[in-house]
């Protein structure tokens, strides 16, 4: 099942990347602004999601189609390693492990994102941070590399800014957390550069500025096996 995109694609010879368990595309974003050909899967169907679109088990998909393309994205849900979702007691599937297994089955590079509660799980992560990419959020997300890719890890800067507490109103230079039912969705998609998502979009998403920096990572160093100019 394929969708229409409502950002405008540039068409061409750009590499092809894989953004698997993909929700409404912030990560897909990204990768566009750094100069790939996205193409997006999740077992739910993303009627926000701005690029091409396939609604199929993201495994599976990857499983039959991974080869297909030059670098693989994926984001597992994070809900089981979310501090949020144990305290609720909400059951969730640990999807962390096949993932890999799969990613690694491809022959492809390959990042794996997730949030702070997975570190354990992934193999020398690299973390990302906002100020890391001059956006006006703290909001750590972990990527895992693999299949001859990997990322250089940032300097942190220090969290000098107040943040404002989970689901409370933003005061002004404050920055805020934008996840559960946050308030202040006009301010939080002008933060994270992503207009065309809602609350649920926005409180999931990795922010677009963190797959452009991990995109343009890719093309320069992969730039010799993809045929590509960095």
């Amino acid at each position: 099942m394929t969708q229409p995109t409502d950002i405008r694609r540039v068409h061409g010879r750009r590499p092809r990347l894989l953004d698997l368990f993909c929700k409404q595309g912030g990560a897909a974003k990204g990768y566009d602004d750094s100069g790939f050909d996205v193409t997006g899967v999740d077992k739910d169907l993303q009627p926000r999601y701005p690029f091409r679109f396939v609604q199929a088990d993201a495994i599976a998909f990857v499983l039959e189609h991974g080869t297909e393309f030059d670098f693989i994205h994926a984001s597992p849900p994070c809900q089981f390693d979310s501090d949020c979702q144990r305290i609720r007691g909400n059951a969730h599937p640990d999807l962390i492990a096949p993932t890999r297994a799969a990613l690694e089955a491809t022959g492809r590079p390959w990042v794996m994102e997730n949030v702070g509660g997975a570190v354990p799980k992934l193999r020398e992560p690299v973390m990302l941070c906002g100020p890391m990419v001059h956006l006006a959020t703290y909001r750590h997300r972990f990527f895992e590399t693999g299949g001859g890719f990997t990322l250089v890890q940032p300097d942190h800067p220090e969290h000098t800014v107040p943040q404002a507490k989970m689901g409370r109103p933003i005061p002004p230079g404050w920055y805020g957390q934008f996840v559960g039912h946050f308030s202040g969705v006009p301010h939080a998609r002008r933060v994270m550069n992503v207009p065309w998502m809602n609350r649920d979009g926005i409180s999931e998403c990795i922010p677009p500025a963190y797959a452009e920096h991990i995109g343009r990572a890719a093309l320069t160093t992969l730039a010799p096996v993809l045929g590509v100019a960095a």
